[in-house]
């Protein structure tokens, strides 16, 4: 089952760990081919990593699925990108960006 991660802003222990299991092909995506108690182990060891080192960074994980899109995905720390389940299938909403006033 095909598996990515991307991670956004997180700490070189994590993207080192996650290099024990995927190939990274680009700074911050992995990449991978494993079962699904394979894949939920990998996204525990993400899980710790973000609540064990207050890392204000994201994560996303993508895999094959059978659905309507033929992939699902979770995805973990801060992000404008929400997601969001329409009629089944998980879409991305955008939160507006916050102004400062200066």
């Amino acid at each position: 089952m095909m598996l990515v991660i991307v991670l956004e802003n997180t700490t070189p222990r994590l993207r080192g760990r996650l290099t024990l299991w995927l190939l990274e092909i680009r700074a911050g995506v992995y990449v991978g081919d494993y079962s699904v108690k394979v894949r939920d182990m990998i996204w525990e060891n993400v899980e710790t990593e973000f609540n064990d080192g207050n890392i204000e960074g994201s994560a996303i994980m993508i895999w094959s699925a059978r659905n309507e899109i033929g992939f699902d995905f979770k995805v973990l720390g801060e992000s404008r990108r929400i997601p969001r389940e329409m009629d089944g299938i998980k879409l991305i909403s955008f939160m507006p960006e916050i102004k400062t006033e200066e």
